[in-house]
């Protein structure tokens, strides 16, 4: 549990330093355009003041040439020069469209209306202009600036973290695979063992009731280790009816489970439920497994519910405990490798589960319902 508590504590850093990163830039960048566009509305003052000047009579040659450039070194903000009535005098910086070029100029002009107070140019014996101007392109594409730059860092963020998970799963497959291959290999020699041991008892004329609980659980010992040497290659899948399946495991799990535990078989909710197709002896340890841990969540004492049928055009099967429950926040959580809530424990069983009915049977298990204290509710889906 500690592990995915980690987990989703790195997930949450990951993306506050995102969020920081983001939110630092956007920060910086306004403060950036708040002095840009003050500097804007200066250099429109000094060009308005610079068109006074033509105004003037007593202006020198050299003072016009000083004004002249003024003017012309504005190449970035946009600018209409119109009276009182929107008579539009003058324009710069604008891309005029080819046709319908006065609309265009007097759209400009209502926009950066309410866009900024205009700039009066006195220019004498009563007459005023208005200078009206908008943000700069650099301006305007320096606003889209922090947000463009937060979402390459989450985007990026997000890339780093798929790569990293994909890596560690591929690590986890192959150490699945291994170990399962092992145990299926260290379990063939003590169970070829035990069918010859169990030859002799029989020569020995050893009481044939126990000769035969012995061969039971020899070819349980042989189910197990046919179900761990197909983990890492796809299963053959055939065609196996779910209720006579099930019947068989719940017969099995009768005489494994304590005597607390009482099991419950729903009739089916379709009585022509269909075959499905899957590996047999991998799926009856998928059912095993979850009863199993059943058992335990209800400490020897409950009710263990069977069900199945039709739900949208797939096999359902619904195991159900009357358990201490699981909490909202790990019913993902547990299919995960080492989740366990016991002191001695892998916590590799439901990771197991979730493999064989995800990966070998292309279906889905997941926590159905459940609330501390009064059960859970697994649902297999399948077909």
């Amino acid at each position: 549990m500690e592990i995915y508590s980690r987990k989703r504590w790195w997930k949450f850093l990951l993306m506050t330093g995102a969020l920081v990163i983001g939110g630092a830039s956007l920060f910086y960048t306004n403060k950036l355009t708040s002095e840009l566009r003050r500097e804007e509305t200066r250099k429109m003052e000094l060009w308005a003041k610079a068109n006074r000047q033509f105004t003037r009579p007593d202006i020198d040659e050299q003072s016009l040439e000083l004004v002249f450039e003024i003017i012309q070194n504005n190449t970035t903000v946009p600018l209409i020069i119109a009276d009182k009535v929107d008579t539009i005098y003058f324009h710069r910086n604008l891309e005029l469209p080819d046709k319908n070029q006065s609309a265009f100029l007097q759209q400009e002009l209502r926009q950066m209306k309410q866009g900024r107070e205009p700039i009066v140019i006195d220019l004498g014996n009563g007459q005023r202009q208005y200078l009206y101007y908008a943000d700069s392109i650099i301006l305007r594409k320096l606003r889209w600036f922090p947000l463009v730059q937060l979402f390459v860092v989450i985007v990026f963020v997000l890339l780093a973290y798929w790569a990293f998970s994909a890596a560690r799963r591929w690590e986890q497959d192959q150490v699945w695979v291994g170990m399962a291959k092992e145990t299926a290999h260290q379990l063939g020699t003590p169970t070829s063992s035990l069918l010859g041991w169990l030859e002799l008892l029989e020569m020995k004329k050893v009481d044939p009731s126990l000769v035969g609980e012995m061969r039971h659980d020899i070819q349980r010992l042989q189910t197990i280790t046919a179900r761990f040497s197909k983990i890492g290659s796809r299963p053959e899948l055939k065609n196996v009816d779910v209720t006579d399946m099930l019947h068989e495991v719940i017969g099995y799990l009768e005489h494994r489970i304590s005597s607390g535990v009482e099991i419950r078989v729903e009739p089916p909710e379709n009585m022509d439920t269909p075959g499905i197709r899957v590996n047999r002896p991998l799926f009856e340890w998928v059912v095993e497994n979850i009863s199993k841990n059943a058992a335990d969540a209800m400490e020897g004492k409950g009710t263990l519910t069977f069900a199945w049928g039709i739900f949208k055009n797939q096999t359902f099967i619904d195991i159900s405990d009357t358990g201490k429950g699981i909490a909202r926040k790990n019913q993902k959580t547990i299919f995960k490798p080492g989740y366990t809530t016991k002191k001695r424990g892998w916590g590799l069983g439901l990771t197991l589960v979730r493999r064989i009915v995800e990966d070998y049977h292309n279906g889905r298990i997941f926590v159905k319902e459940s609330s501390p204290g009064k059960g859970t509710t697994f649902r297999i889906l399948v077909g």
